[in-house]
């Protein structure tokens, strides 16, 4: 299975995060991995991580709220809170941490990391091909730290993101030999 993955950070000021990845696989299939906590629980985080709670109720107005446990057995908590479900898409979401009850947190390491930011998933299909784009932007509650931080995060986030996509596609291509 052949993918790409594209970073982007725009030059303006909007301080969006956003990056992309193609994977060789129809749209349905890579949006059902990412949308069911049974799939999301192989891949789901960065590299190094497992995911062992994956909890979502997919709609406008439902959450996921799941774990990423490291190696060493540090665990951070993450919770999505759905705006917008368009099958098979786009996603919406207000992304935070969470605690284990599900309450938002600040960044278990940062505490100037933004409360929430806002997430856009869109899965575009082209010749048997999805390209997935992930979007991260502020929203305007954030303080000015907070964008400070969120700004300066960008190479961590595309670390982050690319290890997690690295999982996804490793995944797809372990369920596609099956």
């Amino acid at each position: 299975m052949t993918t790409t993955t594209t970073p982007s950070t725009p030059a303006n000021t909007d301080l969006d995060f956003v990056i992309s990845r193609t994977f060789a696989a129809p749209r349905a299939l890579v949006y059902q991995y990412w949308t069911d906590p049974e799939h999301m629980k192989h891949w789901w985080g960065p590299r190094g991580f497992t995911s062992p709670v994956c909890k979502l109720d997919l709609r406008p107005g439902g959450n996921m709220h799941y774990c990423m446990r490291s190696a060493d057995g540090r665990e951070m908590w993450g919770k999505f809170s759905y705006r917008e479900v368009v099958a098979p898409e786009r996603l919406v979401y207000i992304n935070a941490f969470s605690n284990a009850e599900g309450g938002l947190t600040r960044h278990p390491m940062n505490p100037n990391w933004p409360l929430e930011l806002l997430s856009t998933i869109t899965f575009d299909e082209h010749g048997g091909k999805t390209t997935l784009t992930i979007r991260w932007g502020l929203l305007p509650t954030a303080a000015a730290e907070e964008r400070k931080t969120f700004n300066e995060g960008h190479a961590s986030m595309q670390q982050g993101w690319t290890g997690t996509l690295d999982q996804l596609t490793a995944y797809l291509a372990e369920r596609a030999g099956k």
